[in-house]
């Protein structure tokens, strides 16, 4: 067994809508069926007994072989680690012992071990080696918590995932991104963006802070920074014993100690604060320890936190007590479990000392004995909600508290002897007010009621009922074989004219409101994402390119309207094991299957192998063809269902009896309805309008104001004069495209007609030979150019096959062969005469345009 290829599927995919682990897995003939491996499931059961029944995922009829088995132990080993996995499918291609084998991932750093650690296990079990699944699986659970959001940051998108709003993750850490474009909002764990670095500062100067809040009557302990243990020691006495020592700017209990009565523990308090920062000493209050969480203006949990503790049992040292306590499997070492493991170190040494016990005493039995004063929970302490047991004025003192700083999530530490009370009443106080607080408490605590804090969070960034929002920006996705790009930039275009900034994707490049911010080809994923992460973005066009979806999947979780332009004989094919136009649209309608519920899927009625894809769509479908009486069109529109379609030299859009129509002659790039495939396109883009819901006078505007000039799409039926001869580049580069370009170009007049070709070496032999035998039939002369890059081919390959398409052409007679297309493109120039017309099928855009616009300027 052999895995040749593994890729990450970060997006929706022609698989699932799960992010997924594909490998290209090639099994020998004795691999591709557990009969002929005597003894094999014995040894891998033997190995791995958790791997669960072996089945083929698509078919009883299919043999069972090693990818099966691979496919299903790389999902088992992340299961049993935790992850919440449970999609898997193993694809037998036409390739004899060629499978393709897809696993879900919650994380893909996970997922991708878990596939290698899946593949020496088979091969383990092949060679009767050894395997530690005991350990491999440690070793994912140990990943995965170490990778996965924390529990403050994942409830927090949780919420969202459940209010519909779109997330991305940034960074490895807790920075993540909600909503798309100029509705997205960021959060880092529990701060949001909307919190300044001035108001997170203040938070974190617990002197100034306290400064601020008492001059606001928010009552808090006097005390004051230090700066040796002396200084910390004559404070105190100032104050009054007993105090507590801590860093002025900290987090998460580190260097705190409370409850601070002798000089010996003076030293080991103030030595603990020290490797923190700068310490201050404060009069230490009465009672428990509490934290009030509030987001915007309210109060959503309350709870006591208690410091970590043991209960004597008479046999048992301190030290044997605290392990027994750390084997609850709710305490871990981070802060991805709901409770963090005690901690027996100098801090808790100082607190059994003051209590006459040493880490190895027996305490006797019922005895309770406190390792920390402090009660964070990331110290070992325990948690009880209280949120239903809070004085109005105690939730107000705490809401003041955060605005005074100015955090919009706020997690305010509260000491008093009982919430259910005021604190003025009770000497309680104000200890400290934190910044991104830790949520885990409150999400799960250790007793009572756990409350959806993060549900709490996302409602104050995105609203609540009629003015809620799912951050979203209107999506729409093109795909097809040809008319793609120029279908793309038509509704970008569409969008610009309502007054929005758009972000678009396609093969030329990415674009935001009109600027191009990449070059290449940018029609995958990873494009996508970015214009998404835009700021500036208030609609996106995305052209949704093959390759990105087999290699990456989509970088969007859904879109408001998918297009797809036709498939034709498609393009592309007897690549990554796609070798028939139906196994081609299992990728393209990627889109269209995630479409939202309240979106559209515009689709070409008149090609068959498309009009299909309406059956997986999960919202409503917009069919368009030229032919009004088309039976599916017919059907569709007496349905009352949304139609866009050609009448006479009208451009129609109907829904039962109404319609708008929008005269031919309206829309200069189909040159008044006389180029066919252009009609296509602009009805494509008519009918994605209409589905994103513009209003007619912009749709009109629109395609009013469109050109198929070099300067808005490049590479597309760009047309030019030279010297009394029409010249027109374009990127056509199928078979499909060539009878689009036939059709268009013979409704043009003209004297002779020349075209220069070459062709992609990366496609099949007679998909370049069908090119120049469609041409050969509609062109006097034919100029052939190898072009800079021939994708795996020899030297003059490409030629040859384009010579062998035209050796029974019927019109074509003048043939000639030049290397580089910038030559070739000056040679059929050197041969026009005035009202000849020359069709130009560039293959470096951007550079045979300019080449073209120079050689048009010098004539």
């Amino acid at each position: 067994m052999q895995v040749s290829r593994i890729r990450a599927l970060r997006g929706p995919n022609m698989w699932s809508r799960h992010t997924a682990i594909e490998a290209v897995v090639l099994c020998e003939p004795a691999e591709r069926a557990m009969s002929g491996l005597p003894g094999f499931e014995a040894r891998l059961r033997a190995l791995f007994p958790a791997i669960g029944p072996l089945q083929p995922s698509n078919s009883q009829q299919t043999p069972l072989s090693l990818a099966h088995v691979l496919e299903q132990a790389a999902l088992a080993l992340q299961a049993q680690a935790g992850c919440p996995v449970t999609y898997s499918h193993t694809q037998v291609t036409a390739e004899a012992g060629t499978y393709q084998v897809v696993v879900e991932y919650s994380e893909e750093d996970v997922g991708r071990m878990a596939f290698e650690r899946a593949s020496e296990l088979v091969n383990a079990a092949l060679s009767g080696g050894s395997f530690d699944a005991d350990a491999v699986i440690a070793q994912l659970r140990e990943t995965d918590e170490d990778i996965r959001l924390g529990p403050s940051t994942g409830s927090i998108v949780d919420a969202a995932v459940k209010r519909g709003i779109p997330f991305r993750r940034l960074t490895q850490g807790s920075l993540v991104q909600l909503g798309w474009g100029v509705k997205q909002r960021r959060i880092w764990a529990a701060e949001v963006d909307a919190t300044s670095a001035v108001s997170e500062s203040i938070a974190q100067d617990k002197d100034l802070c306290k400064r601020l809040l008492e001059s606001a009557g928010v009552p808090v302990p006097t005390g004051r920074p230090v700066d040796s243990v002396d200084d910390a020691w004559a404070a105190a006495l100032e104050i009054g014993l007993p105090v507590v020592v801590k860093p002025q700017d900290g987090n998460q209990g580190k260097g705190v100690t409370v409850n601070v009565a002798t000089r010996e523990h003076m030293a080991v308090a103030y030595k603990s604060a020290d490797e923190i920062g700068q310490v201050m000493v404060e009069k230490f209050l009465p009672g428990s320890d509490y934290r009030l969480l509030v987001v915007g203006d309210k109060l959503v949990a309350a709870a006591r936190r208690d410091p970590p503790n043991v209960i004597g049992d008479g046999q048992q040292t301190v030290r044997q007590l605290v392990a027994k306590v750390n084997e609850d499997p709710r305490r871990g070492d981070g802060h991805a479990t709901s409770l963090t493991k005690i901690r027996l170190d100098d801090i808790a040494i100082a607190r059994l000392a003051l209590q006459d016990l040493t880490p190895d005493s027996v305490p006797e039995k019922g005895r309770r004995v406190i390792l920390r004063n402090n009660a964070n929970l990331s110290t070992g302490g325990t948690a009880t909600d209280v949120t239903d047991d809070v004085h109005p004025e105690v939730a107000a003192r705490a809401i003041a508290a955060a605005q005074i700083v100015g955090l919009h999530v706020c997690g305010v530490d509260v000491v008093a002897e009982s919430v259910l009370r005021p604190l003025e009443e009770q000497s309680g106080g104000i200890v400290e007010v934190n910044a991104a607080p830790g949520l885990r408490m409150h999400l799960s605590p250790s007793y009572g009621k756990g409350r959806n804090v993060g549900e709490a969070i996302i409602a104050s960034l995105f609203g609540t009922g009629h003015k809620a929002e799912d951050g979203r920006i209107p999506v729409v996705a093109v795909t097809g074989t040809n008319g793609k790009t120029t279908t793309s930039r038509l509704i970008a275009h569409m969008f610009a004219t309502l007054g929005l900034r758009v972000g678009m994707t396609n093969t030329d490049g990415v674009y935001v409101d009109g600027r191009q911010t990449d070059s290449g080809d940018c029609s995958g994923p990873k494009s996508a994402r970015n214009v998404l992460m835009h700021p500036d973005v208030e609609a996106a066009v995305f052209e949704t390119a093959r390759g990105g979806i087999l290699r990456e999947g989509l970088g969007f979780d859904r879109c408001q309207v998918a297009v797809v332009t036709n498939l034709g004989e498609g393009d592309h094919l007897g690549m990554n094991f796609l070798n028939t136009v139906e196994e081609l649209a299992l990728v393209k309608r990627v889109i269209v299957q995630n479409v939202a519920a309240n979106g559209y899927a515009v689709l070409n009625a008149a090609d068959p192998v498309v009009a299909n894809m309406a059956a997986v769509c999960p919202g409503q479908v917009i069919f368009f063809a030229s032919d009004r009486h088309h039976p599916l069109m017919a059907t569709h529109r007496a349905q009352g269902k949304r139609c866009v379609y050609v009448d006479g030299d009208h451009l129609v859009a109907a829904q039962g009896a109404w319609r708008e129509s929008i005269p031919l002659r309206d829309i200069p790039f189909t040159r008044a309805g006389s180029i066919p495939f252009q009609v296509e396109n602009a009805m494509a883009a008519v009918a994605a309008a209409w589905g994103v819901g513009l209003d007619w006078d912009t749709i009109k505007r629109g395609l009013a104001s469109f050109n198929s000039d070099s300067d808005n799409v490049p590479g597309r039926f760009n047309v030019m004069d030279y010297r009394g001869a029409t010249v027109i580049a374009d990127y056509g580069h199928n078979g499909d495209a060539m009878r689009a370009l036939v059709a268009a170009v013979q409704a043009m007049p003209a004297h002779k007609r020349s075209v220069v070709i070459s062709g992609a070496g990366d496609r099949r032999d007679e998909d370049i030979r069908v090119q120049t035998q469609i041409l050969g039939d509609a062109f006097d002369e034919a100029i052939l150019f190898q072009d800079a890059c021939q994708r795996g081919r020899e030297d003059g390959e490409v030629l040859a096959l384009l010579r062998e398409g035209l050796q029974n052409a019927a019109r074509t007679k003048h043939i000639e062969e030049i290397r580089g297309e910038f030559v070739a493109i000056d040679r059929a120039l050197e041969r026009l005469q005035p009202g000849d017309l020359c069709l130009v099928l560039v293959d470096q855009v951007e550079e045979a345009l300019a080449h073209l616009a120079r050689r048009i300027q010098e004539a």
